[in-house]
């Protein structure tokens, strides 16, 4: 027989409330200001890589704004009923965020105008490399205990934004030392690849299970309680 176990106190739900709310906050912060430096400096180099990226951080701000809403609710109840509004905001955001990169990507693979070197963009590149994957990472772990969806899934896209930073930065780097402008575009179309899977996981509300510990271990889940199939581990 399974046993069950209690799920988070009210108490460390609050808690967990408390800390995606800061973890979003920063999160919109940062975008916010990456989305001036991208798509400033993009349009000083003629990059549509960077401006596509600032556009990216646009779209970011939106998906973290839904979950701020959802969690600006203190009662458990309201914020657990926000959840499939909030999801269904993500997705499309992911979707959008899909869209764009392909048009954009394509648009720079037909050769419509050849970026300069930037340096500006280097370095944001590699300091959002660097910073995105600890705010994704700790919002996913906070969304996982809590068993809310729409974090993990918010958490998703703070993970993308990592991806699209390594593109960027092999991109702009590759484009000012070699030359290779299609380097990046290449690349795009593979994190676009990915962006409608996970968009398709938010609509459908794949992109985590219940609260590790607050529900009976499902056949065949792994040790952090994750069914098969389920995303919250990955």
């Amino acid at each position: 027989m399974t046993a069950i176990s209690l799920g988070p106190s009210p108490t460390r739900r609050d808690a967990l409330a408390r800390r995606i709310r800061l973890l979003v906050a920063g999160t919109i912060t940062y975008n916010v200001i990456e989305a001036i430096v991208a798509i400033t400096a993009g349009t000083l180099a003629s990059s549509t890589a960077l401006i596509g990226f600032g556009l990216d951080s646009v779209i970011e701000v939106s998906s973290a704004a839904a979950v701020a809403w959802q969690f600006s609710a203190h009662e458990h109840a309201v914020r657990e009923a926000r959840e499939k509004t909030t999801l269904r905001i993500i997705a499309v955001s992911f979707f959008a965020l899909a869209a764009y990169v392909t048009v954009d990507a394509v648009r720079a693979l037909a050769g419509t105008g050849e970026a300069e070197r930037s340096i500006p963009g280097i370095v944001l590149a590699a300091l959002s490399l660097a910073v995105m994957p600890f705010l994704s990472a700790a919002q996913r772990r906070a969304g996982r205990e809590l068993g809310s969806a729409s974090a993990v899934a918010d958490s998703k896209q703070t993970l993308l934004c990592t991806y699209l930073s390594a593109v960027l930065l092999a991109g702009l780097v590759l484009n000012a030392t070699l030359g290779w402008s299609w380097a990046d575009p290449v690349a795009a179309l593979v994190i676009a690849a990915v962006a409608v899977k996970e968009g398709r996981d938010a609509w459908r509300g794949d992109s985590c299970c219940a609260p590790v510990s607050a529900a009976p271990a499902a056949p065949g889940a792994d040790a952090c309680g994750c069914a098969p199939g389920c995303s919250c581990c990955t």
